[in-house]
């Protein structure tokens, strides 16, 4: 059963028989030895076990670079959009989180909403059960090449980080059928300029034209990506920009609440009627990223009211529908997914050093990627969320 976590245990050891360690390995028959929060050891002979997680397959939490946890449906069952800080709002973000960590998420990046930042402050100190929490608070929108000077520009990023926010999200397009870039080059350059200059990542919302300017301008990441050419891609890896697009899940879940989502001018019967088609697109544009060496592609579903705790099956559509080998679409939502958020010696492997965010497959995703539904056990570091695998009674202590 679910139960919430209790305080985790000074040494904790897990043994595993099949370990995939984020970066591209599997370990064999070995046993990973915490203390409170941190992975110190991986010792096959390490005693007593606390969890025999044998016939399972075990792995770093999964990194979700896009999602918007505030995003909800209303009282009247229908879309609410995000953000908001009504007692419902509250508790449906929290509700977000906590699905969306039992399902094996244990680090996301939410890209929208300034209320996430108090819902990753609660998290951060224990207060409430969720994901760890980056966020970026209030996105960029594009205004046009005759406002948002360089002066106004650099003094929203300012104050974004003021904010506490730990990333800038810009958009500098419209979305995937409509509209043209919102923000010049120059602009971007600012934007991401400043961003870097105060330590922050910039995410940019990008389709068709504004994905070139957005590499060129030496932003951190590009956001979607559809419409981009294969020299744009190119430029992408040459540069080391992110790319991180969808394979399904957001649309899936948009025609999958039609009538919640169905409100014009935004969401109109023409653009329900195209999204079939632009499943296809997308999974499409991502076989053809998939061609472009050195293009790193991490892993983010852009989950929002309707998609929070079924995160995983954009890794069944990476696999199934786009060609993605299994093992290179877990490591973009492990290893991967951390460098991309700047966390690369901290989360996304199974190794001394790094955050006890384990969870357990039954099954193994190497062979059957459909085992990424079903999370039996989810550790964030060092605490245990969910254990519908019994802790090890069997096994010599």
């Amino acid at each position: 059963m679910t139960r919430m976590p209790s305080v985790a245990h000074r040494r904790t050891i897990i043994a595993a028989s099949t370990v995939l360690d984020g970066k591209g390995h599997v370990l064999d028959d070995t046993r990973i030895v915490i203390e409170d929060s941190t992975i110190v050891a991986l010792d096959p002979n390490a005693k007593p076990v606390d969890y025999d997680l044998r016939g399972l397959t075990v792995l770093p939490g999964w990194i979700d670079a896009h999602v918007h946890l505030t995003w909800r449906f209303g009282p009247d069952g229908k879309n609410a959009g995000q953000g908001g800080t009504t007692q419902e709002a509250t508790y449906a973000a929290a509700a977000n989180a906590w699905l969306t960590l039992l399902a094996g998420f244990t680090t996301v990046q939410d890209v929208g909403s300034a209320a996430a930042i108090p819902l990753r402050d609660a998290i951060a100190r224990g207060s409430l059960p969720g994901p760890r929490i980056l966020t970026a608070r209030e996105p960029l929108m594009g205004r046009g090449e005759q406002t948002g000077t360089p002066e106004e520009i650099r003094t929203f990023v300012r104050k974004q980080k003021e904010a506490g926010a730990d990333l800038i999200k810009i958009y500098a397009s419209g979305g995937m059928t409509r509209g043209t870039m919102t923000l010049s080059e120059e602009q971007l350059k600012t934007a991401c300029g400043e961003a870097r200059k105060l330590g922050l990542r910039s995410l940019v919302h990008a389709y068709r034209d504004a994905v070139r300017a957005a590499t060129l301008a030496g932003c951190t990441q590009v956001e979607h990506g559809l419409g981009a050419s294969d020299d744009d891609l190119r430029l992408m890896a040459e540069s080391g920009t992110y790319l991180d697009p969808q394979a399904g899940l957001l649309l899936e879940t948009y025609l999958q609440y039609k009538d919640r989502y169905l409100a014009p001018p935004y969401y109109t019967e023409e653009g329900f009627a195209a999204m079939k088609d632009l499943i296809l697109a997308h999974q499409e544009f991502i076989r053809r990223a998939l061609r472009i060496r050195g293009l790193k592609l991490v892993f983010g579903t852009d989950a929002v009211a309707g998609a929070h705790g079924r995160n995983a099956e954009d890794l069944i559509h990476r696999v199934n529908d786009c060609g993605i080998d299994p093992m290179a679409a877990l490591v973009s939502a492990n290893s991967l997914g951390a460098e991309a958020i700047g966390m690369a010696d901290q989360i996304g492997a199974i190794a001394p050093g790094f955050e006890a965010d384990i969870i357990a497959l039954d099954g193994n995703p190497l062979t059957d990627i459909d085992a990424v539904r079903r999370v039996v056990f989810v550790m964030k570091s060092g605490v245990v969320y969910k254990n519908w695998h019994q802790a090890s009674t069997s096994m010599p202590r």
